[in-house]
């Protein structure tokens, strides 16, 4: 049962921009670290960044560093991912999961909470 919501995600042509949300009702995101993972078709899932509760510490892969930027907005409760320079690579279904412990390698089996997941589609 996903506990997470993920908004934003779209059709985008290369070059383009996407900023997807992260949210919940079910519990303060506050305390939790959270992460951004996605899974492109036949591929596992990968961690694409991930923030500390506070904001003060976040991760990216190589992938996307660079072109990629993690926030959050505590007093909303809600954390983005700002997403530009997208390229068709990018596409993939992507997840938003918490924890209450920073992953600094921003794996998966770290994170104990998930959405459901939002598509991302980067094509011409």
């Amino acid at each position: 049962q996903a506990q997470l919501v993920e908004s934003g995600g779209g059709l985008a042509q290369p070059g383009g921009s996407l900023r997807l949300s992260c949210a919940t009702s079910e519990f303060t995101l506050g305390y939790y670290a959270i992460g951004w993972f996605r899974q492109a078709p036949g591929k596992e899932r990968e961690g694409v960044s991930c923030i500390s509760s506070t904001g003060s510490s976040t991760v990216y892969a190589d992938s996307v560093k660079g072109r990629f930027t993690i926030s959050r907005d505590n007093a909303n409760d809600t954390v983005y991912l700002q997403m530009n320079s997208l390229k068709p690579e990018d596409t993939g279904v992507y997840y938003c999961a918490a924890d209450l412990w920073m992953s600094y390698k921003c794996t998966p089996t770290d994170f104990s909470s998930w959405g459901q997941g939002t598509h991302v589609t980067v094509s011409s």
